[in-house]
């Protein structure tokens, strides 16, 4: 059995430190809907999603929003404004991208010495697709816009791959990943990089001194295995955790073993972790695809933290679970039915910059 948790020091581990995602935001990042293909026969229903959630958002922080052109911040505009959303904390930046999954493409604003730097990763579209080109360079524009600098992640002088999905940190020095994302050799992101080279890197760019390895993601998950649909920090040390109750389905088992993996990890400093489980909802299949729905793909905003709900009986649970562990925050569900399909939802098409 691989270790649950692994420790790593580096010279550099206090140079950047990536803060949790509950502390306080300048700003979300998000980019406008516009491939087709990411949602086929389903696009016409997009951008009201993306309304709803850009309507929640602006009303506690800035919302920077990506779109392809002047046509296209055209179109964002007039769903936003109809949607009585368009307003003073809504600004746009054109910059042409492949997909609007900025958790991924996006670069990962850190802290350095009480200033901001933003790490950017090589992107390669979850070494899937061919399509990567213009989302690989929305890290650095990011960084420009932000006015931060820019630092590009590397490992033996070659561009590290890394997607904000595969990760989340507690803002105290400990990270959740998986094995599946990060060292399988399925859709394989850095061939040749293992365990303790991983570590090694989230210590020097993400000032992380402990790392928990769960195993798998859930069934459907185009990512092959992004740890922001199974298990969350809520506080330092809280994780809340997805789990199944039907033993015949396929997520029954891995995140069986998931928890028990969490039980047998601790924090940064050597303690228990809290463990706060949420259901799943039903199986979302569409044209005999099952698509990877989870309440852990929500995002946590200054005042807000935003859901996907499914219309499902566990939608309650899991909004009722999400209000308890964040007391201090309105908890809205935004039904993601539709957004699905295109194998993501919320936290997935966000990106948080830190305040100063």
């Amino acid at each position: 059995m691989p270790p649950r948790s692994r420790s790593s020091k580096s010279n550099s581990s206090q140079q950047y430190q990536m803060p949790a995602e509950w502390e306080p935001h300048l700003a979300t990042w998000i980019a406008w809907p516009h491939n087709r293909e990411d949602w086929p026969g389903k696009f016409g229903t997009i951008a009201w999603v993306y309304a709803e959630i850009v309507r929640n958002l602006s009303r506690y922080e800035r919302v920077e929003i990506i779109v392809n052109d002047v046509a296209s911040e055209k179109r964002a505009q007039n769903v936003l404004d109809r949607a009585n959303t368009l307003n003073e904390k809504v600004r746009f930046h054109r910059w042409p991208t492949d997909r609007v999954w900025t958790r991924d493409s996006g670069c990962t604003f850190v802290k350095s010495s009480n200033q901001q730097a933003a790490i950017c990763w090589q992107f390669n579209a979850w070494a899937k697709y061919s399509d990567w080109r213009k989302d690989q360079k929305i890290g650095g524009l990011m960084a420009k816009a932000a006015r931060t600098n820019d630092v590009l992640a590397v490992f033996d002088d070659k561009r590290v791959v890394l997607e904000g999905g595969s990760i989340d940190v507690n803002g105290q020095g400990t990270l959740l990943t998986t094995e599946e994302c990060l060292l399988s050799k399925t859709q394989e992101r850095n061939p040749g990089l293992k365990r303790s080279d991983y570590e090694g890197v989230f210590a020097e760019y993400l000032g992380i001194t402990n790392v928990i390895w769960l195993g798998s993601g859930i069934a459907g998950d185009d990512t092959h295995g992004h740890v922001d649909d199974i298990t969350r920090f809520v506080t330092p040390d809280t994780v809340v955790t997805t789990v199944e109750s039907d033993p015949n389905d396929a997520n029954y088992e891995p995140l069986r073993e998931n928890i028990r993996r969490l039980r047998a990890a601790s924090d940064q400093h050597g303690n228990e972790l809290a463990i706060v489980e949420l259901p799943t909802p039903r199986p979302i299949i569409f044209e005999n695809r099952r698509l990877p729905a989870s309440y852990a793909n929500f995002y946590v905003a200054n005042g807000v933290v935003l859901v996907p709900v499914f219309n499902d009986p566990n939608d309650r649970i899991a909004l009722d679970a999400l209000a308890d562990v964040f007391p201090d925050r309105e908890v809205v569900g935004i039904y993601c039915g539709d957004l699905i399909w295109g194998f993501g939802a919320i936290h997935c098409m966000t990106q948080q910059q830190p305040a100063a």
